[in-house]
């Protein structure tokens, strides 16, 4: 499990990266073209070309340690180009499938219904909200 605080350090591989790589070819990444040292503790996070897989590369103390996610539905919000460094607070939106859009506040994407959760898309929430009486 992640362990985030504040003063957890998030660096985002902006692009595109080949989800295939395993530890040592993420670990040549941040080495060679982020220009971290992977040993240093900080989380270092791949995503594929649809947007769709996450890697994280972190180095525990004793050993690396790569966690994995695939969204089912929907796609993460990737920067194109350049090194970014976020917040912890925002990476854990990130993972939780939560994106900012037009600095208007966070929005959550919907579950499939596999999960058991209503789902109803953005564009129909939006309508319901705009008809609502309050």
């Amino acid at each position: 499990m992640l362990s985030l605080n504040r003063t957890t350090r998030v660096f985002l591989k902006t692009g595109v990266t080949d989800c295939r790589l395993g530890f040592d070819g993420l670990f040549a990444k941040v080495k060679d073209e982020m220009g971290e040292d992977p040993t240093s503790g900080f989380y270092f996070a791949f995503c594929n070309r649809g947007k769709t897989r996450l890697k994280i590369l972190s180095f525990d103390g004793s050993g690396l340690v790569l966690y994995i996610k695939r969204l089912e539905r929907s796609t993460f919000a990737w920067p194109k180009d350049g090194k970014s460094e976020i917040d912890p607070s925002e990476f854990q939106a990130l993972l939780a499938g939560l994106e900012v859009r037009n600095r208007r506040g966070w929005f959550r994407l919907p579950l499939p219904a596999a999960q058991g959760a209503a789902t109803a898309t953005v564009a129909e929430a939006c309508a319901a909200s705009s008809t609502a009486k309050w």
